[in-house]
């Protein structure tokens, strides 16, 4: 499950969802019938094309929050679901992004000295050769610059 996520990563999404079924598939059917499910996860994973976007964008963001660069989350994400949260600014001015025709609009979501940053950046193997694509398009629409 380790090789999925920090090896191949977005690369090949389904790699992490295949060693987590056969981690099941040992815990549930046991062995020497799970060597099946293991191989099959171990070729998967062996043949997917890598990527470690994920982790890079990971240890770009807990360095962000090491160094203090973490600020409040911005009032109209904040919850409104009780009594004063109007008073305190929370809630006012959000948008449903699915209420939206492409489920995607501008709004900011990070704190404010985080908006612009960019921690996720897709390569173009596998999946995220697609994503490397859509990844800009929809900061683009997010920071309202479409």
């Amino acid at each position: 499950m380790i090789q999925a996520s920090e090896e191949v990563g977005m690369a090949d999404p389904t790699a992490l969802q295949t060693a987590v079924a056969a981690a099941q598939v040992v815990q549930q059917v046991g062995m020497p019938e799970a060597q099946l499910a293991l191989a099959q996860a171990t070729i998967h994973i062996a043949t997917a094309p890598k990527s470690g976007s994920v982790t890079a964008a990971l240890f770009a963001a807990i360095g962000d929050v090491k160094a203090g660069r973490a600020g409040p989350v911005p009032s109209h994400l904040r919850d409104g679901h009780y009594q004063g949260a109007q008073k305190l600014g929370n809630a006012i001015g959000y948008r449903y992004p699915h209420d939206h025709p492409d489920g995607v609009l501008a709004q900011q979501y990070p704190p404010d000295e985080l908006a612009g940053v960019d921690y996720y950046e897709p390569t173009g193997r596998g999946v995220e050769r697609e994503l490397s694509s859509r990844v800009p398009k929809l900061r683009r629409i997010v920071r309202g610059a479409r």
